[in-house]
């Protein structure tokens, strides 16, 4: 990936992912490499995990589920959101105080 795990375009901020199905709670847990960790409380099947992550990003990121986008990465823990926001700098600014 060798990027930032958060990246601002111009109306969206795209996030790098390392993702942890299972947990007891869903979570952000710091760095993985190059991206964000975040622990999801979903198991890895039927998509579960991917619709936790969706419902705590948005919630997270004060966006509607329908701006999140999981661009790359669907099947895999290495992802790639994109969220779709008006306002990307605050949505930025708020995933960056997890750095």
């Amino acid at each position: 990936m060798n990027e930032a795990p958060i990246r601002q375009e111009r109306e969206a901020v795209v996030l790098a992912l390392h993702v942890q199905p299972g947990a007891k709670r869903s979570q952000w847990a710091g760095r993985h490499g190059e991206a964000l960790k975040l622990r999801v409380a979903a198991p890895a099947v039927e998509g579960k995990a991917n619709e936790a992550l969706v419902r705590f990003l948005a919630e997270f990121c004060g966006v509607p589920r329908a701006a999140i986008e999981i661009v790359q990465g669907e099947t895999g823990r290495a992802k790639r959101v994109r969220i779709a926001t008006s306002d990307p700098q605050a949505v930025a600014a708020r995933l960056a105080t997890l750095l």
